[in-house]
């Protein structure tokens, strides 16, 4: 990032770039079965601020990584993402109309074709990293991470089901905000070591990037929380006030908006004085931190 480029311009340009290669890398929208791939693809190509994949590129330059060797693996989390959001928003779970400011894959395409648009995406998603050109070694590593926090043992399909079993119930706030850790945080947790996997990171090194992720990944949901409540549907892209209207448990409905905030700035602190520790540059690493709670979106 140049001194004149503003941390919003830094995300749209990676975001930019993922999308160059994400538009290489999923199948045509006229390879057979053309319904099931335009589905991926409009999914995939809706926009998104593509977090994700800028933590990943971000996390992985600062410890010494090429962008060419990090983008794959960029490519293959924002899959594993999309494919989260495609299965989160049919009638069996979230039940939502919206999503990135545009009708849900299921609303476009119909249940059965979103379900296997998500189950397409999170297959070739691994594809793509096992055909990533890095040494066998950090392919199964970073392959080991993304499986790990996508999955049921305190991942992301984990935290979903908790929060599929909490709906309705008086929730405490040590559960929801394993639930949080879980559902969002492990991922975008997974990203920051990821980026420093593929570099070679050293375990300490890895595990700061990991800690790192996991506390701006929980400050990234309580600010998502907040925004349910405080956000407009042109704004979020989404639909406001679901979380609500399902009696879920959120931040705001158990520690208030302003303890909501609080705490997500402490999260945020944490996560820089994590990354502050590395010896490197990580100065864009700490503004997407910052950024993750100053967003309206």
């Amino acid at each position: 990032m140049t001194s004149t480029e503003t941390i919003t311009n830094y995300l749209a340009r990676r975001a930019s770039e993922v999308n160059e290669w994400l538009d290489t890398l999923l199948p045509s929208s006229d390879a057979h079965p053309e319904r099931l791939h335009k589905a991926m693809r409009y999914s995939v190509m809706a926009g998104g601020k593509r977090i994700r994949p800028a933590l990943l590129l971000t996390s992985g330059e600062a410890m010494g990584a090429k962008t060419r060797e990090l983008i794959p693996a960029a490519c293959a989390i924002e899959m594993i993402h999309t494919y989260s959001l495609i299965h989160d928003d049919l009638p069996a779970m979230d039940n939502d109309d919206l999503r990135r400011g545009r009708p849900t894959c299921h609303r476009a395409f119909g249940e059965a074709v979103a379900i296997l648009a998500g189950d397409a995406l999170l297959t070739l998603s691994f594809q793509v990293l096992a055909e990533a050109s890095l040494n066998a070694d950090r392919r199964v590593r970073m392959i080991q991470e993304f499986s790990a926090a996508a999955g049921s043992r305190h991942g992301m399909i984990g935290g979903q089901m908790a929060d599929i079993e909490n709906e309705g119930k008086e929730v405490s706030a040590s559960t929801l905000e394993q639930i949080h850790r879980e559902k969002t945080g492990t991922l975008i947790a997974a990203s920051a070591a990821v980026g420093g996997i593929i570099a070679g990171a050293n375990d300490d090194e890895i595990a700061k990037l990991r800690t790192y992720g996991q506390r701006i990944g929980l400050a990234f949901q309580i600010a998502d929380d907040i925004l349910d409540v405080t956000s407009t549907s042109e704004q979020l892209g989404k639909t406001p006030g679901k979380d609500q209207a399902a009696n879920k448990a959120t931040y705001p409905a158990i520690h208030g908006i302003d303890a909501s905030h609080i705490r997500a700035q402490q999260l945020v602190d944490e996560a820089v004085e994590t990354v502050s520790a590395l010896g490197r540059d990580t100065s864009l690493l700490q503004e997407i931190a910052r950024f993750i709670i100053a967003r309206s979106s």
